[in-house]
């Protein structure tokens, strides 16, 4: 890269209000929003891996389209989807859930590269999937975002009790008649639809920046998950917006900005509380993750 290119913009007001810049600034919050909702619950359900799963899933979807000329976004939801639900419906026992996840994962990631190395003339495309290219959405991409982030929230408001409880202890959840597979399933597939919105912010490689991260910091300060959630979007929304602004200054991909101001501020909350552990994510209750 020319050393140039990386020096201060001096145009760079100019460049934060054009229409594409106002595109990715809505894109950002919405996926934000979206990742701060579910966040807890990965966190809660211990669904880190599968939440990274999904994305190395969802790979092979979005090259296989991009080497038949179809719609990127329609083959990485198809295939976190179907991802998801696969994952949601394995066995009761993490131990199987975790082999058998990982065991897809590898297959889905070695079907990407081989997709990948096929799409040789979609080389750019194949970039955006892995680290993500906020400035390239569309207002089609937009729209979908938009339903997505709908159906998350009212689906999550519809089910937070159960959820919350078949995540927090899911064989009582389960002794009182809450059908802890069913929901399971549910969460995976939202999981999936947010997977689907943030690759496109930050790729399949640094998709743990946006799902886990803000939540995890979150988590340092308090245990109630309605609260959790807020600072969680919050820190989404403000590590979007503030690296989109300094990408646009420095005219370098946003992606390594969204991520490092997520990671300071999770250094940061570490670092506050070093000398005492998180408040207990089941907000007060005791009780085993639900796995997926």
């Amino acid at each position: 890269m020319n050393p140039a290119a990386i020096a201060f913009q001096s145009n760079w007001v100019e460049v934060i209000s054009s229409d594409f810049m106002r595109t990715a600034f809505t894109a950002g919050t919405l996926v934000a929003v979206a990742s701060g909702l579910i966040g807890y619950f990965v966190i809660v359900r211990g669904s880190m891996f599968a939440s990274h799963a999904l994305a190395h899933i969802g790979f092979p979807g979005a090259t296989g389209a991009a080497l038949v000329g179809t719609s990127v976004m329609t083959g990485l939801v198809a295939f976190t989807v179907i991802g998801a639900v696969v994952i949601g419906l394995l066995g009761k026992r993490a131990s199987d859930r975790e082999i058998a996840t990982g065991t897809v994962l590898a297959f889905a990631t070695a079907l990407g590269v081989l997709f990948a190395s096929l799409a040789s003339e979609n080389t750019s495309t194949v970039t955006s999937i892995l680290f993500g290219n906020l400035l390239a959405i569309t207002t089609g991409q937009l729209i979908i975002f938009a339903v997505f982030l709908g159906v998350l929230a009212v689906v999550l408001g519809a089910l937070f009790k159960p959820l919350l409880f078949a995540s927090i202890d899911p064989a009582v959840a389960e002794a009182r008649g809450v059908p802890v597979k069913g929901l399971g399933v549910i969460f995976m597939v939202l999981l999936a639809l947010v997977v689907s919105m943030a690759v496109s912010v930050v790729g399949v490689l640094l998709i743990f920046a946006l799902l886990v991260t803000p939540a995890a910091a979150a988590l340092r300060f308090t245990a109630r998950p309605g609260w959790v959630i807020l600072w969680s979007a919050v820190i989404g929304v403000f590590s979007v917006i503030a690296g989109l602004v300094i990408a646009a200054i420095v005219n370098l991909p946003p992606s390594f900005f969204i991520v490092s101001l997520v990671f300071i501020i999770w250094l940061v909350s570490v670092t506050i509380r070093r000398d005492s552990s998180p408040p207990n994510s089941a907000g007060g209750h005791s009780g085993h993750p639900a796995g997926n």
